[in-house]
């Protein structure tokens, strides 16, 4: 048994064309540029914008946005070509299976398990904020003990359940306060969504593209009530929290100066990751080698320029070091003084993280659909829905269980853990493409990564260093998860690989 056994290339190729597969191809260019907008709009530009701005980069986030879109821009070119070259359910994990081989492969398809589930998991956790606060808003309160993490205190304040961490300048010792048992929201979300995947793909992305149309649509009304707001004899106030545009550096590496605008590039790398879920859906394209690289190179170029000036305009309204809130885009709005503004910002947001959820579940899904093809998962994660045309058992199976960890663990435990697989995967992509322009330089390429290796190297060293800078709990939970990954292989995958039946001269049932 060879654990670095390569899937022919041409198998792969038949597989594209549908011939061993039974997924449905229903997506067009459109259909595969929401999904990427739908993944990458979503906790960061409603979320980490403010943070960021505030303890790290202050108005020069804008240029941590382009740093790291440009950054991101080296990973999505080499996933433009491996997604027009081999156009198959399971994105990174199916690339590298033809260029370094199946223990590589294995443990980017396990690594990839993890960052999806946790992503969708912590997505859910923040939709289940919006979606309390909104209710709330329309006098509907919930109880509070079904509305966050085990353990979590709610507070009675102003007639309101808050949550305590997200409370300042509030003397909350006599107010009212419960322990939360188990956050009913988070699951019900991320059932939802399930729902709407096991339904069908086309149905799916209809979904998805109705609700990226809305966010997208929040995000300009917000950029113009902005650019009004401060056209009307505002601009010196603007000029002022502008000033100085990169605030100076206090001492310590990340917290303003140039390192803080590079720190605040890291962190945000984290929220453009979402092109890697478009490639996950080649297989349902209709013409994948010409819509693949229009789904993920269109997705990162949308989302860059609307981040670039949100995190403009939103530090134009107000000083930076008042945007450390979870909710910067809507105190901006309140900044305008339009009333009906926190009120579309909140239904923008729920919108982002919906389809957020959807995208990287979609992504899980079908990424166990390819490794379950291949023999290296069970046989009932492969099984085709005969109606729908979708992975449904798998589908169900990881929505239960991401369901679970969204309703049971707060968003402090989840959050690290959505990146480093992601980084992982950037990283063996990457490398993916030099490997196979080395060793198959006159293969039909429908699109061509410019400059190699120069942009799979710098997509490597960008990679790499982002996923050093995590933290060591992180690396340990990732590393113990790998960990159990290789007992999985060895006691079950490495008998059922089709590729290493093959090579015994073994039939693959």
């Amino acid at each position: 048994m060879s654990l670095f056994a390569r899937k022919d290339l041409q198998s792969l190729l038949r597989e594209a064309e549908g011939e061993t597969a039974g997924l449905k191809r229903a997506l067009g260019p459109f259909n595969l540029i929401t999904p990427g907008i739908g993944a990458i709009i979503g906790t960061g530009i409603f979320v980490l914008t403010g943070p960021v701005a505030a303890e790290n980069a202050g108005p020069a986030i804008v240029l941590s946005f382009v740093i790291a879109g440009i950054a991101c821009a080296f990973a999505g070119l080499c996933y433009a070509e491996f997604a027009s070259l081999i156009p198959i359910a399971g994105s990174a994990y199916s690339y590298s299976y033809t260029t370094l081989g199946e223990i590589v492969a294995w443990m980017i398809g396990w690594a990839l398990v993890l960052e999806y589930a946790f992503g969708a998991a912590t997505v859910a956790v923040g939709w289940s904020g919006y979606i309390n606060s909104f209710l709330q808003d329309m006098g509907i309160h919930l109880p509070p003990t079904l509305t966050a993490a085990p353990g979590t205190t709610i507070v009675l304040t102003n007639g309101r359940w808050e949550r305590l961490g997200s409370l300042t300048g509030v003397n909350v010792a006599n107010l009212p306060h419960v322990v939360s048992h188990f956050d009913l929201i988070a699951f019900l979300g991320i059932a939802l969504v399930t729902s709407v995947l096991v339904i069908g793909i086309k149905e799916s992305a209809n979904l998805n593209t109705g609700i990226v149309v809305v966010k997208v649509s929040v995000l300009l009304i917000f950029i113009g009530l902005g650019i009004d707001f401060l056209s009307v004899q505002h601009w010196a106030p603007a000029a002022a929290n502008w000033h100085p545009f990169i605030p100076p550096n206090l001492g310590h590496f990340g917290e303003f100066g140039w390192s803080g605008v590079l720190r605040g590039a890291g962190i945000i790398f984290f929220a453009y990751i979402g092109f890697d879920a478009v490639s996950t859906a080649a297989q349902e394209a209709s013409n994948p080698q010409r819509d693949m690289p229009i789904g993920i190179l269109g997705s990162l170029v949308i989302c860059t320029v609307l981040y670039i000036l949100v995190g403009g305009i939103l530090t134009a309204l107000l000083p930076y070091h008042l945007l450390n809130v979870p909710d910067p885009v809507a105190i901006g709005v309140d900044k305008t003084g339009v009333a009906w503004g926190s009120f579309l910002v909140k239904i923008g947001a729920i919108g982002g993280l919906t389809s957020t959820m959807l995208v990287m579940l979609l992504g899980q899904s079908r990424v166990f659909f390819t490794m379950a093809h291949d023999g290296l998962l069970w046989k009932w994660a492969g099984k085709v829905h005969k109606k729908f045309h979708t992975p449904y058992l798998s589908s169900i199976v990881i929505g239960v269980c991401v369901a679970m960890l969204a309703a049971t663990l707060p968003i402090t435990t989840l959050d690290e853990l959505t990146s480093i697989g992601t980084l992982f995967a950037f990283t063996i992509v990457c490398a993916g493409v030099w490997i196979l322009r080395v060793r198959e330089p006159n293969l039909k390429r429908p699109f061509k990564t410019p400059w190699v290796p120069f942009v799979p190297i710098m997509g490597m060293l960008v990679s790499l260093v982002l996923m050093l800078s995590l933290h060591a709990l992180t690396w340990e939970v990732f590393l113990i998860w790998l960990v159990v990954g290789l007992f999985v292989y060895a006691l079950y995958s490495r008998k059922h690989s089709k590729v290493q039946q093959e090579l015994r001269g073994v039939s693959a049932d």
